[in-house]
């Protein structure tokens, strides 16, 4: 799954050896990913209006589900 993450972020980048996404599990057992990438780059991962982040949450739930797993992507 990160590395899921990492190729969608890299895609959308100018500087994608600088995207970084680093992992953990919550209480509830929710996987939560950390999406890191360059501060110029933070438009582009996120978005107009936050549209590119939702469609990446969107697919990350989506994969998640096949592995009957629940997941939260974080932007920072």
């Amino acid at each position: 799954m990160q590395e899921l993450l990492k190729a969608i972020a890299s895609g959308l980048v100018e500087r994608p050896e600088e995207v970084s996404v680093t992992s953990e599990e919550n209480d509830n057992g929710v996987m939560v990913y950390h999406l890191h990438a360059a501060e110029e780059d933070m438009g582009r991962v996120i978005g107009k209006q936050g549209r590119i982040a939702k469609a990446i949450r969107v697919v990350m739930r989506a994969a998640a589900t096949r592995n009957d797993t629940k997941v939260m992507v974080e932007i920072d």
